[in-house]
């Protein structure tokens, strides 16, 4: 599936997912505009790069400025704070809602009115997670957020199908990044969830981004308001 002459910001690309298809995308030719909060991971992408703290509202509005209309965006920025409900904090609760679902909003909001602007068309790609599909302990405001963004990702179907605008979700199981690591290294913890996979392992990030170029594809040219789970069969069961 070629992306020549097609082009696509990519948020949080300068890690895990979101760096995966920024590579993957330019590979298959897309034109790729990755931004991240660090320079220095972005530095060795194929892209053109902008440097933005999204969870800063201002920032994230100026980031898709700069990064002008086109064709794709895939919101990958996202953080996590370990936190269950008795523990949760208010510092805890900002830093993953800010990043997971505002600036993911805003990055949405901005792509859809140039992609208006211009005549419509284009994808959006929200990646979401299945810890808004089942309750795992520590996850409680990262939980809300991604199935926040799966309630806004429906809520962009029917608003911008219209403008023929597609988005869609896809909420992949454990992704083996750095912020998967932390979460799930401890055996007690992993072993468990692992069994409940029938594939038997976990996701890698490319697996991730294979899925996602996939449905910025003309062959999901009827797929809007869904949410794909990319999970080894881990809801199956």
């Amino acid at each position: 599936m070629p992306f020549t002459d097609r082009s696509v910001i990519i948020t949080g690309a300068g890690k895990g997912i979101g760096r995966a298809t920024a590579i993957l995308l330019a590979e298959r030719g897309a034109r790729v505009t990755a931004i991240s909060r660090t320079q220095s991971d972005l530095d060795s992408l194929d892209a053109r790069a902008i440097v933005a703290d999204l969870s800063d509202p201002a920032a994230a509005r100026d980031a898709m400025a700069q990064a002008g209309t086109c064709d794709f965006l895939v919101n990958c920025a996202g953080t996590n704070v370990l936190e269950g409900l008795l523990d949760l904090t208010d510092a805890g609760y900002d830093a993953v809602m800010n990043i997971n679902l505002r600036s993911a909003l805003i990055c949405a909001q901005e792509f859809a009115r140039a992609r208006i602007a211009a005549g419509g068309g284009g994808a959006i790609v929200n990646v979401t997670s299945i810890a808004g599909h089942r309750g795992f302990p520590d996850h409680v405001a990262y939980a809300a957020s991604k199935a926040g963004l799966e309630g806004a990702t429906r809520v962009m179907a029917r608003e911008l199908g219209p403008h023929g605008i597609r988005a869609v979700a896809i909420a992949p199981t454990v992704t083996l990044t750095e912020l998967a690591a932390a979460a799930w290294s401890a055996p007690a913890k992993r072993d468990p969830m692992m069994a409940r996979h029938p594939m038997g392992r976990f996701a890698e990030a490319e697996d991730v981004a294979r899925a996602i170029a996939l449905l910025l594809s003309d062959d999901a040219g009827l797929i809007t308001g869904a949410v794909l789970p990319l999970d080894g069969g881990f809801l199956a069961v």
